[in-house]
């Protein structure tokens, strides 16, 4: 089972009291952050992480609060695991290792991570990549009718505790692998021990990632919403990269971002939803462009 990326030396970064995420880093020069997404750790970013190394970075991966090797707190309300807490966790990791200001690149979950910190924290955010989501709000506005049954699994940890945490982990293993089946284009972009990895994590998650995702459906879209009435946007260079889904959802990802983001390149891909395993080249390139606007 692969649980570490080749060259990159790990690290428990204490992050609030008694929290403490897994974190990998390498390189030197300018820092970039990466945030991973589910059902996945941050070994999804291996290949991408790499090639920025190589490029001449510093580059700082660590799993999200509530997965992977990262510490996973009981839920004591939706603030636990909303994304205004998980940013600041982010914060504070790369402030451990000195970097003040950084670019910063998530994944799905890892994306709402990362749109959270840009807005609320624009002055350590250089640069922000959100690869394969729209921002909490929009997401739940524009789900609706039989095309929001791909989002089954957003209703079901939505609701209380007790119920989804049950079910899901009942049968643990067959939930996280749909997701992994589906949602990608290229199964063998995720190879068998890595995905191991991958359903071995969540097995042992399943309380922290239904309170991240009952987070989304409740305090992040009040964060959210307050943001959008008071007019608070984006203030950083803003790349988003997705699959191309076309109409079958009903609307248009590129003007959903550009109301969050005055400076935004968007972009679609040919990959599935895991693009960073499925076509890293490209995910790499838009994140060299980003960082050099």
């Amino acid at each position: 089972m692969t649980r570490t990326i080749p060259g990159f030396d790990y690290h428990r970064v204490p992050v609030a009291d008694d929290i403490a995420l897994n974190v990998a880093v390498a390189g030197s020069g300018t820092p970039i952050v990466l945030l991973h997404g589910f059902p996945q750790t941050h070994l999804m970013w291996r290949h991408v992480a790499a090639d920025l190394v190589a490029g001449g970075h510093t580059v700082v991966v660590p799993d999200l609060r509530g997965y992977g090797d990262s510490d996973k707190p009981a839920e004591a309300g939706t603030d636990t695991y909303s994304k205004r807490t998980m940013a600041a966790d982010i914060i504070a990791v790369a402030k451990a290792f000195g970097h003040e200001r950084f670019a910063l690149a998530g994944h799905d979950r890892g994306a709402l991570v990362a749109f959270r910190a840009g807005l609320d924290h624009p002055d350590a955010i250089s640069h922000l990549a959100c690869l394969d989501v729209l921002p909490t709000l929009d997401m739940w506005d524009v789900l609706h009718g039989t095309s929001a049954a791909v989002g089954f699994h957003l209703y079901l940890m939505a609701q209380p505790p007790g119920l989804p945490e049950q079910m899901i982990s009942a049968s643990a293993d067959a939930f996280f692998s749909s997701f992994l089946d589906q949602w990608s284009k290229d199964p063998s972009a995720i190879p068998t021990s890595v995905r191991a990895a991958y359903l071995d994590a969540c097995r042992e998650a399943v309380p922290s990632i239904v309170a991240d995702y009952r987070a989304s459906a409740t305090v992040d879209v009040d964060h959210d919403r307050v943001d959008r009435a008071a007019g608070i946007r984006l203030a950083m260079p803003v790349t988003v990269i997705q699959q191309d889904w076309g109409a079958t959802l009903g609307y248009e990802a590129a003007a959903l971002w550009s109301n969050w983001a005055p400076d935004l390149d968007h972009r679609t891909i040919d990959a599935g939803h895991f693009m960073a395993e499925e076509d890293p080249a490209a995910v790499v390139a838009a994140i060299r462009d980003l960082v050099h606007r």
